[in-house]
């Protein structure tokens, strides 16, 4: 280290980087030389000094490096300041309060007056950072005079520096128009850069600000003007770069369709661009179709239309579709236009056309029915969901004016129960239209689809329908007249507009990863850290619309929040949509000494802290492929002798696994196990701090799951966890909870928050804390029960290597709630009749095989599938067995027995 070799220091330094974190202790050597190195005369050396310092995230050291960046931060050379800049907001992220208490924030803010333009960029970019990270804080308490020093900085930066800055200005609000116009004038030079990214940052600027200038300004006019061709520039660059900029400018066209009104032709697909290319240019395409440019447009689409690749023929055709809905005048060429594709017959072509003439009858009723013979015509090609009930959904519109509407509608219902639910909703709603407009000629139809929708069908949403519709026309066929045939709300001209807080709110985030996904950064930032709301600033009096009339979506919302409605899809999805109240109170418990509150228990809810409906879940615990085969986390090992934990009951405990490994959870380890006693469920969790700061503010939630698992009390870690420190908690659990089958069965998901973030883990839990104590069913019912039950209904496995005899299967079995209803010995063999029952009052029936001297078990467990079961207790909250069937019964008995992990001995 204290060679004058420049390279070698480097290497160094570079190693010291590294291997500071995992060894600090030896970290602390190099003080010294820090120090020493901070006053070389070399310049170089004093940056790379500094530099490095901020690089070593080791809290031990940072307060004897608080000296050597102070100096560096006065120093004389400007390539040592802009460093030690950088430094401040590397060390603030170690140790904020060390950085307050030192004075840094307030030098780095008197560097945005240096004299150098790169000291004052990194000056800009470390307050930025600062300031996201602490959105309360004031930090950059932007000025005139400073918003002056960094303009004047602007023309002499390298092009990140200019990024820094112009991403700053953004943040500013002009006090009125002549300021706002003052420093567009400044920005405008920046759109003719080589960089794309500061191209993007300086129309960022320029979109802010101008919703301060008024429309009637000569200067509005010439900024529209300016904005168009850098944006048309960055359409020559590579794909990957066209994307994003294709991107932001349908945020940008959205906004203010004027800027790019007369370029439609750099929109038009290139036979050799990427697909997500030509997708995202038909988009745009459509956004800036007017009554002016619609004949080029669509005899681009026409051509579109007749290429090789199927995605993009498809939003061709709908692209079609669109521009009839949005452009009136040319309603009646569009659809002459599809007429002519479907007489193409390319399946695909035909069903897409269909689609969107379906929505060209909602927009435009009573104008263009007489293209219904020729739909009719290709009725039977259609073999897509969507263009299938399209196509039901015109014949029942239009029931009076197609002869054969019946035969049609009839020829669909041969295959009812083979069709989509989409399609199936499609047909009961077509036929009881029909119905109702030639109620003499269709009622056995009627009743035909009724019948299907009701008592044929096991989708709740299709036979509610069904109910509802046969209520009606049962009871007012007026009523019934007036609900379905009641004249329907046209179709908006534009239903894919981005809703305009939101868009505001993204024009904020041009040149941004938000621009991208079209999604504001508290939808995909994880934890939400550094997440701050931005908008636009308020308009002037003078400047009540930018909004071009003939694209303003009609009936827009203009200052009212969006609904936002999550979407689910992955294993965690349902975490999104949990009620993160108090959770569901069970019976009291005495390890329970606090009472929970209506309090968000994750601190306002789940969607504000890992991004909404586009999250992405973490992996769920690897399944074993064999069911069947000993499971670590299925049933526990009840017959280990060795391994397991003794309890007060005598019921097995699994030793505690880890759940949730440090590294996957910002240092926080996770082990623990279920246990069952005296009737009470208990989870036992290990935490383990294996992170450098001290965890506090602990939660817990579990997933919906398939026994309505959830926790009884809140998670009670009573002092703050420090690093390298354990705790041990017992939470207590109960079976009141939201329920959804989980695949496995004891899957389980949870939740775990901190005051680092929200972390996310799923875990087998053993079946058995599931046995409640009264599951020993009465012998004559269990004689009747088993009888009765065929033999196809049965499941069979071996439990193999077990040294005990049926005298000590029984009573280990009994210690975790697994009863022996009657014992008989045939041929030699030891026959145990068992039963047991969940906490959901579904009884499981086996029968255990005991050979003397062999230590490999049979067991049989027919499911229940008797009479004599509805007797029993329902079944609360299962999802799939509110009345147990044989099929059913034998599906969940097969589910159950599968998890049993009897294990080695």
């Amino acid at each position: 280290m204290q060679t004058d070799n420049l390279e070698l220091k480097k290497l160094v330094y570079l190693y010291l980087m590294n291997y500071a974190k995992s060894q600090p202790d030896m970290a602390i050597m190099a003080v010294n030389t820090f120090v020493k190195d901070c006053e070389d005369p070399n310049p170089l050396i004093r940056a790379l000094a500094v530099r490095t310092m901020g690089c070593i995230r080791v809290d031990k050291i940072t307060e004897y490096l608080c000296e050597p960046l102070r100096k560096c931060l006065k120093d004389e050379d400007p390539y040592v300041r802009k460093t030690a800049a950088v430094c401040v907001a590397k060390l603030h992220d170690i140790n904020a309060q060390l950085v307050e208490d030192q004075g840094f924030l307030d030098t780095l803010k008197d560097l945005i007056s240096d004299s150098n333009p790169m000291v004052v960029a990194n000056a800009v970019a470390a307050l930025s950072e600062i300031a996201e990270s602490h959105p309360s804080s004031n930090l950059l308490d932007l000025n005139p005079q400073s918003i002056n020093k960094l303009l004047t900085a602007l023309n002499e930066c390298t092009e990140w520096g200019q990024i820094f800055i112009l991403d700053c200005l953004a943040n500013y609000t002009p006090k009125d128009d002549r300021e706002a116009q003052s420093i567009c004038e400044r920005v405008t030079p920046r759109l003719s850069h080589a960089n794309s990214a500061v191209v993007l940052s300086a129309v960022k600027v320029l979109m802010k600000f101008m919703e301060m200038l008024s429309k009637d300004l000569d200067y509005y006019g010439t900024l529209l003007k300016k904005l168009a061709p850098p944006l048309v520039t960055l359409l020559s660059a590579e794909p990957e770069l066209q994307y994003v900029a294709l991107r932001n400018i349908n945020l940008i066209v959205q906004k203010r369709p004027e800027i790019l009104k007369h370029e439609m032709k750099v929109f038009f697909v290139k036979y050799n661009d990427p697909i997500y290319v030509k997708l995202e240019k038909l988009d745009i395409m459509i956004r800036l179709a007017s009554q002016a440019n619609i004949a080029q447009v669509l005899a681009e689409l026409k051509e579109y239309a007749t290429e090789v690749d199927v995605d993009f023929v498809r939003k061709a055709v709908r692209a079609i579709g669109r521009c009839a809905i949005k452009v009136e005048q040319s309603a009646e060429r569009c659809v002459s236009t599809l007429l002519d594709l479907i007489q193409t017959k390319v399946n695909y072509v035909v069903q897409e056309a269909i689609v969107v003439i379906k929505d060209i009858f909602r927009k435009y009723p009573n104008k263009y029915e007489s293209v219904i013979a020729t739909l009719c015509e290709n009725l039977d090609s259609l073999d897509e969901p969507e263009a299938r009930a399209a196509m039901i959904w015109i014949v029942g519109e239009y029931a009076e004016r197609i002869d054969n509407a019946d035969e049609l509608l009839e020829s669909f219902l041969e295959g009812f129960h083979d069709e989509s639910t989409q399609v199936q909703l499609q047909l009961l709603t077509a036929i009881v239209k029909l119905f109702l407009k030639k109620p003499t000629e269709t009622q056995e139809l009627v009743q035909q689809v009724l019948s299907l929708a009701t008592q044929d069908s096991d989708n709740p949403d299709l036979r509610d329908r069904g109910y509802i519709y046969w209520r009606l026309l049962s009871t007012d066929p007026v009523a019934a007249k007036e609900v379905v045939l009641a004249e329907k709300p046209l179709i908006s001209e534009e239903t894919d507009l981005i809703e305009p807080t939101l868009l505001d709110e993204l024009i904020c985030y041009i040149g941004t990863l938000a621009s991208v996904y079209h999604k504001p950064p508290s939808a995909f930032v994880e934890g939400g850290r550094g997440v701050v709301h931005k908008s636009l600033p308020p308009r002037t009096a003078s400047n009540e619309s930018v909004e071009s009339p003939e694209t303003a979506p009609a009936g827009a919302p203009s200052n009212e929040q969006p609904d936002v409605i999550p979407t689910q899809g992955d294993l965690l999805g349902d975490l999104l949509n949990l009620d993160l109240g108090p959770p569901v109170s069970g019976p009291p418990l005495a390890t329970s000494s606090v009472q929970m509150g209506a309090v968000d228990l994750l601190g306002g809810g789940l969607d504000s802290l890992i991004g909404g409906p586009n999250f992405v879940a973490p992996p769920a615990a690897a399944v074993p492929a064999n069911l069947g085969a000993p499971m670590g986390s299925g049933l526990s090992d009840l017959f280990d002798l060795t391994s397991g934990v003794g309890t007060l009951s005598g019921s097995y405990v699994a030793p505690k696994a880890v759940w949730l490994p440090a590294m996957k959870a910002k240092g926080l380890e996770i082990s623990g196990t279920f246990t069952r006693q005296v009737g009470s469920i208990s989870m036992d969790l290990q935490l383990t701090n294996k992170a450098l700061q001290v965890m506090t503010d602990f939660a817990i939630q579990f997933n919906r799951n398939s026994f309505g698992l959830a926790p009884a009390a809140p998670l009670q870690v009573h002092a703050p966890l420090s690093p390298n420190q354990s705790v041990e908690i017992s939470l207590p659990l109960n079976t009141v909870g939201s329920v959804m089958k989980m695949e496995p069965l004891n899957n389980l998901q949870v939740a775990v928050k901190n005051n680092i973030d929200v972390f996310y883990f799923s875990t087998l839990y053993p079946l058995h804390i599931l046995f409640v104590e009264d599951g020993k069913m009465d012998r004559q019912m269990f004689l009747a029960t088993w009888k009765d039950i065929p033999n196809e209904n049965e499941a069979q496995f071996q439990i193999r290597d077990c040294p005990l005899n049926a005298e000590a299967v029984s009573s280990r079995l009994q210690s975790s709630n697994i009863f022996t209803v009657a014992k008989r010995n045939v041929e030699g063999q030891d026959m145990l009749y068992q039963s047991l029952k969940l906490t959901n009052g579904i009884w499981v029936l086996a029968e255990l095989r005991i050979q003397p001297g062999n230590p490999n078990f049979t067991v049989r467990a027919p499911a229940p599938a008797l009479p004599a079961l509805g007797a029993l207790p329902p079944c609360p909250g299962w999802p799939l067995l509110p009345h147990p069937t044989p099929g059913q019964g034998s599906a969940l008995m097969a589910d159950t027995l599968a998890q049993l992990d009897w294990g080695p001995f």
